[in-house]
C-alpha cells in the first residue's frame, strides 16, 4: 500500500510523464517541493514551506488593499516567474521581500520615485551587501509591477549597487582544512561533512541531499537544488575514505544525531559548531569550502570548463576567478625562483686566479 503524502500535499503527471507535487495550504501561496513524497530533498523543502509560507488569500488578503506593496508582493507570489524558481531560490527571495514589505507593505506603488528607492538604500550604506539585496529586491518586484501594470515605469533603473569591498565568503586556507582535520577524524560526521564539500564543490543545499541513491561506480551524480544543472563528479580517495568508513545502513551520507536528514538551515547551524570546536575563527562557512574546492583545481591547472563540469557553475566569469589567481601564485612562485637564482648568481664568490 502506497504511503500517503504529507499534509497539504498535492501532485500530478506532467505532460512529459514526470511528478509534480506542490505544498498547497488553505489561504497561503503556492510552493513547489523537489522530488518524491518523504524523500531527503522533499522533506527538507516541505519543513521550510511549512515554516515560510505566506499568506495570499483569506485573513491576508483582506488586510491587503490594492495597489499597494503588499498587494504587489502577493501578486508576485503568484507569478509563473516566482513560481517556476527552484524551491531553495523562492524560499533565499523570501527572506529579502518579506522585510521589505513589512517595513513598505501599506504604501502606493505607484507613488515611489527613484529618489525614496535611493533614499531606502541610504539607510543601510554601513551594510552594503545588506543594501544591495535591498535594491534587487526592490528591482524585482518593480519590474512585476510594471508587467501587471501597476505603474508605467521601474523607478531603480539605472540605480547602481554599493560597494562591498568584500569578495564574499571567506575561502578556506590549507592551513585551516588541515587544523579541522586534526579535531575531527575519519569517521566521524564532522569530517565527512567537510569532505564531501571540499572534494564535490557542492552547495551545502545539495551536500544534505547527498546519498548512496546518487553513487555508482565510483561517480556521483546528482542534479543542483539552485540550478537544475547536474553534475557527474569522479570520487577523490580521500572522500573514498570517509564514505567507507560510515555505516550501509542509510541511504543518506550526513544525518543529524537523531539519524534524520539535516534541513539547510540546521545543517549549516550544525556545522557552524564543528568549526568552532576545532578552534577556527569566525567567518569559515560551507560555502568558503565550495570556493576553496574551487581553488584547489585551479591550483592544479584545470581549465574552467574542467572546474565548472565539477562546481556546476554555468558563467565561466565565475571560475575565471580561481584560474587568475592560481596563474598569479604560479607566476609570483616563477619569478622568486628566477630571482633567487639571480641572488645565487651575484653573491658567488669568485676565487682569485691560481687559488686551489
Amino acid at each position: 500500500m502506497m504511503r500517503k503524502p504529507p499534509k497539504y500535499c498535492q501532485g500530478f503527471l506532467d505532460r512529459h510523464g514526470r511528478s509534480r507535487w506542490y505544498f498547497r495550504r488553505p489561504g497561503f501561496d503556492r510552493v513547489a517541493l523537489p522530488g518524491l513524497p518523504w524523500s531527503p530533498e522533499f522533506m527538507a523543502a516541505y519543513e521550510a514551506a511549512t515554516k515560510g509560507g505566506v499568506q495570499t488569500e483569506g485573513a491576508g488578503a483582506a488586510k491587503t488593499s490594492p495597489g499597494t506593496v503588499a498587494a504587489l508582493v502577493v501578486s508576485y507570489y503568484r507569478s509563473a516567474e516566482f513560481l517556476n524558481l527552484k524551491p531553495i531560490t523562492q524560499r533565499t527571495y523570501r527572506s529579502t521581500i518579506e522585510p521589505f514589505r513589512e517595513q513598505h507593505g501599506d504604501k502606493t506603488v505607484a507613488k515611489l520615485k527613484r529618489e525614496h528607492v535611493k533614499a531606502i538604500i541610504a539607510k543601510l550604506a554601513d551594510r552594503p551587501a545588506v543594501a544591495n539585496n535591498r535594491l534587487k529586491t526592490i528591482k524585482i518586484l518593480m519590474r512585476h509591477a510594471v508587467e501587471t501594470g501597476m505603474r508605467p515605469d521601474d523607478p531603480t533603473l539605472g540605480i547602481r549597487k554599493l560597494r562591498t569591498g568584500s569578495s564574499g565568503y571567506r575561502t578556506w586556507t590549507e592551513a585551516e582544512i588541515q587544523k579541522y582535520y586534526d579535531k575531527h577524524p575519519t569517521g566521524s560526521r564532522a569530517r565527512l561533512a567537510l569532505d564531501l564539500m571540499l572534494y564535490t564543490g557542492q552547495r551545502r543545499a545539495d551536500v544534505v541531499r547527498m546519498g548512496l541513491q546518487h553513487l555508482r561506480d565510483g561517480v556521483l551524480t546528482l542534479r543542483q537544488s539552485k540550478t537544475g544543472t547536474e553534475v557527474e563528479i569522479p570520487l577523490h580517495p580521500v572522500l573514498r575514505a570517509s564514505l567507507d568508513a560510515l555505516p550501509k545502513k542509510n541511504m543518506t551520507f550526513l544525518l543529524t544525531e537523531y539519524g534524520k536528514p539535516f534541513a539547510v538551515a540546521g545543517f549549516g547551524n550544525w556545522f557552524r559548531d564543528r568549526v568552532t570546536e576545532a578552534g577556527l575563527p569566525d567567518g569559515l562557512s560551507a560555502h568558503g569550502l565550495r570556493k576553496a574546492a574551487c581553488r584547489r583545481l585551479a591550483e592544479a591547472g584545470c581549465t574552467g570548463p574542467q572546474i565548472m563540469a565539477i562546481s556546476g557553475h554555468k558563467n565561466l566569469k565565475e571560475v575565471q576567478t580561481y584560474i587568475q589567481a592560481a596563474d598569479r601564485l604560479g607566476l609570483a612562485r616563477e619569478a622568486l625562483k628566477r630571482q633567487l637564482a639571480a641572488d645565487e648568481e651575484r653573491t658567488k664568490i669568485v676565487k682569485p686566479a691560481g687559488q686551489v
